[in-house]
């Protein structure tokens, strides 16, 4: 893990843009019915494949951005760390679930450590601004870490350390790192978001710039076909 990360430029381009995720739900939050499975976390352990959950915002984001990196075999949209038994899209988004959109990683730490997924996060959004990124405001968009291990927890623990120590971003990181409870897949046409709906006002003015800027400083670690 580098201990000197620069803030991006495109969280300057976040803050201005008027568009927010969950404006933009509004024209599709009829579409599709909600999962509320989790991934089963012994099957993957069998086929050699780890989890990592994180939240940076909305989860359009996260899901695109993290599911471009080599190794990563699977990214879901879902909801977690709250109180609700059994959350809705809209429910969330009255930051009255407790629940965090986030999103759970299928990996192959053979491809990528969990240190190169901590890299991610932390480069991916402002982990400095306390619920919200962007115009996305709220406890739902809150910047989180939910660890799986002991090993997960201590790696994410020493990461937040090393960039407060070093200043990178000239404020205190504000990242919740806390251990993970049940998640909840959001509804289908949360997935693959942006794959989905490229030209939709919050994929285009928001979405996409993040993601090239993303691309281009870990462009050694990209999947060979993005």
């Amino acid at each position: 893990m580098k201990t000197t990360i620069p803030v991006f430029t495109f969280l300057f381009l976040c803050c201005m843009v008027v568009i927010s995720c969950a404006q933009s739900d509004k024209k599709q939050k009829n579409k599709m019915s909600k999962e509320t499975v989790t991934l089963d976390e012994t099957n993957v352990k069998t086929a050699g494949m780890e989890i990592a959950t994180f939240g940076t915002g909305c989860f359009w984001c996260t899901e695109a951005v993290l599911e471009s990196l080599d190794g990563v075999k699977k990214v879901v949209s879902g909801y977690s760390g709250g109180h609700d038994p059994n959350p809705t899209y809209k429910a969330v988004c009255t930051g009255e679930t407790g629940h965090a959109e986030c999103v759970e990683v299928t990996y192959d730490p053979k491809v990528i450590t969990y240190t190169d997924l901590l890299e991610a996060f932390f480069r991916s959004h402002d982990p400095t601004s306390l619920n919200r990124q962007g115009n996305d405001v709220g406890t739902q968009y809150r910047s989180v870490i939910f660890y799986h291990n002991e090993e997960q927890k201590r790696e994410a623990e020493q990461a937040k350390l090393e960039l407060d120590k070093s200043q990178a971003y000239g404020k205190p990181i504000v990242t919740e790192i806390t251990p993970a409870v049940k998640f909840f897949v959001a509804e289908d046409y949360h997935q693959n978001y942006f794959a989905n709906n490229p030209d939709q006002g919050y994929c285009a003015f928001v979405i996409a710039p993040k993601l090239d800027k993303f691309k281009k400083v870990f462009k050694e670690k990209l999947r060979k076909n993005i």
